[in-house]
């Protein structure tokens, strides 16, 4: 039975919240560690790391952990919330007139500083460039994101572009690639609108994890397609994810510029370049592939990757709950990720989906109007 698209976008937005909870408390560490300090790997919502999280370094003040949500979580209702505004396709514009004050001036529940406070005090610093250049700068919001550390922050929140261009995968691509002009460049803003179209063609009826790869790679450019294409061909080996592991970080290595040590970049990291990708997206799409679309394969294999699994698992989580609707994601997840993040996970997809219905009707009327204007000047004489 084809899903609908409210289940589709309940799917992504709750599947993209669980997975950023599940890898929040692992991000930055290598299976490895992670292996060690849980011993055995994450299946499920897991503490913290230091149980001093409040003062250990790199984590603090961060509560991450315990079905907390993080900053991608944050960015992408910020963003529903901008297309419940502007109710219509949204463009770089958008993130300078909406975006920008909205994360500025409107305090939200924060479940990493378990406290109410402006989304601009959790943000990180790729996030905080967008305020600096939109805000203070008055910089051309289609050139804003030029001169911003090239990494996944325009990428993380991109899933509702896919939600409101469902089934037209071009039409995201486009979108998210306009949009995210205002906060990345280069394979930043490349992955960004990527990850739309994945999410697009997710919903598709008849989707599979493979189909949506290859539409990735259909959309994709220079190093991202490279990386996208170079992961799936090592994931195709694999059925379980710890297998995986080390086969997909190996495939991604040679167009990741942060370096084996993530937490210590190397020189030429997240800088502009046409050979380099994100690691986050391929990944991600390389773990879709190894579950077949499972959303916990998917997820819990984005996790236990480690490094900004976080994103990863935003990413992977996004897509396969496309794929698989709501249901698709644990109903037990997504019940301990919501209280214990005090956010309401379902009325964003709500809104989006309504939203989306909206911008197609407008889409069609447009349609309409292009359509009897191109053949009144198309008619032959």
């Amino acid at each position: 039975m084809t899903l609908t698209l409210e289940e589709r976008a309940a799917g992504a937005l709750v599947g993209a919240a669980v997975g950023d909870a599940l890898g929040g408390p692992v991000e930055g560490w290598t299976p490895e560690q992670i292996l060690d300090r849980h011993g055995g790997r994450v299946h499920g919502i897991v503490g913290p790391w230091h149980e001093d999280w409040r003062t250990a370094r790199p984590i603090a003040p961060y509560h991450k952990g315990d079905g907390h949500v993080t900053d991608d979580t944050l960015m992408t209702h910020a963003l529903v919330r901008v297309y419940a505004t502007v109710r219509d396709h949204l463009d770089a514009y958008a993130v300078a007139e909406h975006l920008v004050p909205d994360l500025m001036t409107n305090p939200r529940w924060i479940p990493e500083l378990e406290a109410e406070a402006l989304p601009l005090q959790r943000i990180f610093l790729a996030e905080k460039w967008i305020v600096t250049r939109l805000h203070y700068g008055h910089v051309d919001p289609r050139e804003a994101g030029s001169g911003n550390i090239v990494n996944c922050g325009a990428a993380m929140y991109m899933a509702p572009v896919g939600i409101v261009n469902a089934g037209n995968p071009h039409g995201a691509y486009a979108e998210a690639l306009d949009l995210a002009g205002a906060h990345q460049s280069s394979y930043g803003r490349e992955a960004a609108g990527v990850f739309a179209a994945a999410v697009a063609a997710a919903c598709l009826p008849g989707a599979t994890a493979s189909s949506v790869v290859e539409t990735a790679l259909s959309l994709a450019k220079d190093g991202t397609r490279a990386a996208i294409a170079a992961v799936a061909e090592a994931a195709s080996a694999h059925r379980d994810f710890e297998s995986a592991l080390a086969p997909l970080r190996a495939a991604v290595a040679p167009y990741d510029s942060v370096g084996p040590d993530y937490r210590n970049p190397s020189l030429g990291a997240r800088r502009p370049s046409r050979l380099h990708s994100i690691e986050e997206l391929p990944v991600a799409l390389g773990m879709l592939l190894v579950g077949n679309g499972s959303y916990e394969t998917s997820v819990l294999g984005a996790v236990n990757y480690g490094r900004d699994c976080d994103s990863i698992a935003t990413m992977a989580g996004a897509i396969a709950g496309a794929l698989g609707g709501e249901q698709a994601v644990p109903a037990a997840w997504a019940k301990q990720v919501a209280e214990a993040s005090r956010l309401d996970l379902h009325a964003p997809a709500a809104v989006l989906a309504t939203v989306a219905r909206e911008v197609f009707t407008r889409d069609l009327a447009r349609r309409d109007a292009h359509e009897s204007a191109f053949t009144a000047i198309s008619a032959p004489r």
